[in-house]
């Protein structure tokens, strides 16, 4: 028979393996690449006119040269907002500006998130022409035919000076051979530019074109690397979520295989942070190809799609596409009204919801409902509060299971002084040992195993949470009372100075211990002062030692958690005090 602490013991320490896995584990979910492996030189679209590649020979210059140019002149943000004249981007959400020469979007900060919550603290900046990172997104057109394109040396006019929602911008230009490009930018309130795209054709002979649009990253940006976390390339294709990391794309690359393709009528591709992301949306009527690569000289990332259909534009005549763009922070409410205004496919998928969607991103929406519900009512600290009440309802849920739970373990109590004789009377004859133990939760109808069940119930609502409150923008920068000013980082007090009270910083080889998780541990062990003590002494000073442990393993997990468990504690000691006094159990906490 498996005996309840060896059970317990298990359960603890594997729920320990998991949460401490990221502190000694550098690694990152595999890609999840599935589809066609042909190279872009290899495929055809489905008319009989042959598709130019992407990218490739001079037929590509706008892709090649371009990535050749923003790679190798400007070192700064600064000189590389200053190499090209600019239209102003100005909206509720973002600032910035379009880069005249190229066409590029280079240039974006989020003015409504800041990079830390201390007075003063900058704006997010998110693409950039040039700098520690650069990142940026441009469209335009591939043809058949050896014609003059819009490159990355294209100067356009513009017919004005200021992107907003209500005033969109024109760009032109003409080739000087009978084609005039023109490129209208539209801009919403929040993060999603539509780019249409018009080809006039004033010449004698027809022309096939197709369009394109591309993301670009120049060098490797800083990441969590936290392996229930992807940040990387992502996109959906065929309303299936694909995902590539930064080393799968290089990997690719350095063994010369084929590029990572896929094609797909809906959906999207780009580049998400943790609470960042930009996506090209392309027509989500028409085919693409859309791609995965990566450029090892110029130390280049890319995604791009391809029209996979050629447009073909007769002498006198036009063609016009319209595609977006989206730049901007994952915010799950603004993901689900461009999927269901604007038909983006799955665009909700861009928020990863972890290993349990199915409980993880309920428990995201419970919140939110019960913080719109405390902002109303001039809440500030809704999120926090919300972490209680929700806390309290799952407590509630489960409240017959825990109970039935509790009523087992004080049972196991009263019958901890017959266990004990047992096992001093057969402690030379385990087998017997075990055999009366047996006999004697068969006579009092005692179950050692169900004393595990609030801690299995803990479990999968803990992981959840803690997914919700790592990957959701939402709760970034989230304040709680007194100390917590963002329940997404950890406490920011610590036991070494005194909890502020000491004019210094500890130093960094002390674990930044805080208040919060003091408060978990201190009521983890009382939590285990309530339950049956082990007999076997090893195992006690195992379980002496778990709330130690845990509080320093939780000190660097985001404040939210820690408060989540230690509430849950809290109530879970209040429901098994009141059980243990009406099964007459006495109560070890209190002698």
């Amino acid at each position: 028979m498996i005996d309840q602490r060896n059970l317990i013991l298990a359960i603890v320490v594997s729920v320990a393996i998991l949460i401490g896995f990221q502190f000694f584990f550098d690694s990152t979910r595999e890609a999840d690449i599935t589809g066609p492996t042909q190279t872009a030189e290899q495929t055809r679209p489905r008319s009989e006119v042959a598709r130019p590649t992407l990218p490739g020979d001079e037929q590509t210059a706008p892709i090649q040269r371009q990535a050749v140019a923003v790679n190798g002149v400007a070192e700064t943000r600064e000189e590389g907002l200053i190499q090209s004249p600019r239209i102003t981007i100005d909206t509720p959400s973002l600032r910035g500006s379009i880069a005249l020469r190229g066409g590029r979007i280079d240039d974006l900060t989020l003015h409504r998130y800041t990079e830390t919550i201390e007075d003063g603290s900058p704006d997010v900046t998110l693409l950039s022409p040039a700098g520690a990172d650069p990142y940026m997104a441009g469209f335009g057109w591939l043809a058949n035919e050896i014609v003059p394109l819009p490159d990355v040396d294209t100067l356009w006019q513009a017919d004005g000076s200021t992107l907003t929602p209500e005033s969109p911008v024109t760009l032109s230009w003409d080739n000087g051979g009978g084609l005039r490009f023109v490129r209208t930018i539209a801009v919403d309130n929040d993060y999603m530019f539509t780019i249409t795209q018009r080809v006039e054709n004033n010449g004698a002979t027809s022309v096939t074109l197709f369009p394109f649009g591309w993301i670009r990253r120049f060098g490797e940006p800083d990441t969590t690397r936290f392996f229930i976390l992807h940040e990387g390339a992502i996109g959906v294709f065929n309303s299936e979520k694909k995902q590539v990391g930064y080393d799968d794309m290089r990997d690719d690359a350095d063994r010369r295989t084929p590029e990572l393709i896929q094609t797909s009528t809906g959906g999207w591709i780009g580049y998400t942070d943790k609470y960042w992301m930009a996506a090209l949306v392309p027509d989500q009527e028409r085919e693409v190809r859309a791609s995965f690569n990566y450029s090892p000289d110029r130390d280049m990332y890319q995604v791009d799609y391809l029209w996979n259909d050629d447009l073909i534009v007769q002498p006198g005549g036009a063609v016009e596409v319209t595609n977006r763009l989206f730049a901007g922070a994952k915010e799950v409410a603004t993901f689900e009204r461009y999927r269901d205004s604007l038909g983006v496919v799955r665009f909700d998928l861009a928020t990863d919801w972890g290993w349990l969607p199915f409980l993880t991103k309920p428990i995201f929406l419970a919140l939110r409902a019960i913080s719109g519900v405390l902002e109303d009512r001039g809440l500030a600290q809704s999120f926090g509060v919300a972490i209680l009440i929700l806390t309290v309802g799952v407590k509630l849920a489960f409240f017959p299971l825990a109970n039935r739970s509790y009523r087992a373990m004080s049972k196991m109590k009263l019958l901890a002084p017959e266990m004990k004789k047992i096992k001093e009377r057969f402690k030379d004859d385990r087998q017997r040992q075990q055999q009366e133990m047996m006999a004697l939760y068969k006579r009092e109808k005692a179950n050692p195993v169900s004393g595990c069940l609030p801690l299995l119930l803990q479990i999968p609502v803990f992981f959840a949470l803690y997914n919700v409150l790592l990957v959701t923008i939402e709760m970034r920068h989230a304040p709680f009372f007194g100390w917590v000013k963002d329940l997404s980082s950890a406490d920011p007090l610590n036991i070494f100075n005194l909890f502020g009270a000491l004019p210094f910083d500890p130093p960094a080889i002390l674990p930044a211990l805080g208040l919060w998780p003091i408060l978990m541990g201190l009521s983890m062990w009382l939590q285990q002062r309530l339950n049956p003590q082990p007999t076997d002494k090893m195992q006690a000073r195992i379980f002496m030692m778990l709330p130690i442990v845990f509080t320093f393993i939780l000190a660097s997990f985001p404040a939210g958690l820690v408060i989540y468990w230690t509430w849950n504690n809290i109530l879970s000691v209040a429901q098994q005090w009141v059980i243990m006094k009406r099964a007459g159990v006495k109560n070890p906490a209190s002698t």
